[in-house]
């Protein structure tokens, strides 16, 4: 998609250059009027078409006109890493991870302490007469 293409989709004047937050506020607007669940389903598909038709708009004006180029760049990024990151990214430090496994085996040997002392005193005074029970 062009960016007069785009601007035109948006509601903007095919050559003007509105800023992010102006392309943002126009695609939030632009989104709520044509959403396919707020339409019966006789028109959900012009409605579904329109809804690409504006992402698509907003993507291309994101991105500065360059089109699907950096989209499928962005797209395979987040496929092959799970998270787009900005400049690298950073990531946690090991010792970070620690304290969290901490937590989880304490809460987890201590759950079944509680559990096996629940079981003992239940078993002490419920005896049962099952042969196939404990």
């Amino acid at each position: 998609m062009e960016g007069n293409e785009a601007r035109r989709v948006l509601g903007f004047a095919p050559n003007s250059r509105p800023t992010p937050s102006e392309v943002k506020a126009a695609y939030k607007k632009r989104i709520w009027e044509s959403h396919p669940d707020l339409f019966p389903a006789h028109e959900k598909p012009q409605a579904e078409t329109r809804f690409k038709l504006i992402s698509q708009a907003y993507a291309c004006l994101l991105s500065g006109g360059r089109g699907d180029a950096l989209n499928s760049a962005e797209y395979s990024r987040v496929v092959r890493t799970g998270v787009p990151r900005a400049s690298g990214g950073r990531k946690n430090h090991p010792l970070i991870k620690v304290p969290f496994i901490l937590i989880i085996l304490g809460t987890a040997a201590l759950g079944g302490l509680n559990a096996a002392r629940a079981y003992k005193r239940q078993k002490k005074d419920y005896p049962s007469h099952n042969p196939f029970l404990p």
